[in-house]
């Protein structure tokens, strides 16, 4: 049977995924072991569409689907941390951003940094000082200029928020083998090497 080759693609329920919570890192499993093979949403969800479009390549998309309910999946969990630790998503870019610089940065950095207009940085700085996540303080080498700092609590929150992420990610790519991560990655590389050709994909 000839590979299906069309570039057609039936993924616009897919990102009507599960909600998932973040759960306890696992020990990635045995390179020789193999798992049973179970079926997901994504099978019946290709199953569905081939009637449809004879002309799916279901390989193309499986993937794609899989690779979009993962991203909602981690994003839902990104979120429900944020609310754990009662953070708003531009005050943990901001905290993310900060740290990103090693815990100091002047506004104008942040501001490039986040990409937004120095006066939107000084109204999310006011709000993060106010709640003690970080501090202002005259510069020691320039008394013009003001750096701004990430407190003891701003750290411990913004770990705190990046920890549940981590572990979930750590969960689910924990049931590959080091080898099998490895591969995935570097698959991955490739196709995003395509993507961000002529800065398509490509962000901050």
């Amino acid at each position: 049977m000839a590979k299906r080759r069309e570039k057609r693609t039936a993924g616009a329920d897919a990102d009507a995924g599960a909600k998932g919570q973040p759960g306890k890192p696992v020990e990635p499993r045995d390179p020789g072991e193999s798992g049973p093979a179970t079926r997901d949403w994504t099978d019946d969800h290709v199953e569905r569409w081939l009637p449809v479009l004879p002309a799916l390549d279901a390989d193309i998309e499986g993937a794609v689907t899989r690779m979009k309910k993962l991203t909602v999946h981690l994003r839902r969990v990104r979120e429900q941390s944020l609310v754990d630790f009662d953070l708003e998503r531009h005050e943990f870019d901001t905290l993310h951003k900060l740290a990103g610089r090693g815990g100091r940065a002047t506004p104008s950095e942040l501001a490039a940094d986040l990409d937004l207009a120095p006066a939107s940085v000084t109204g999310r700085l006011d709000g993060l000082e106010q709640r003690g996540l970080l501090h202002r303080t005259p510069s020691k080498t320039d008394r013009r200029r003001v750096d701004v700092e990430l407190t003891a609590s701003g750290r411990s929150i913004w770990l705190g928020a990046m920890d549940v992420l981590g572990h979930e990610e750590y969960r689910l790519l924990g049931l590959l083998s080091k080898e099998e991560r490895a591969q995935l990655s570097d698959m991955l590389r490739r196709i995003m090497v395509v993507a961000e050709a002529d800065g398509g994909a490509r962000w901050n």
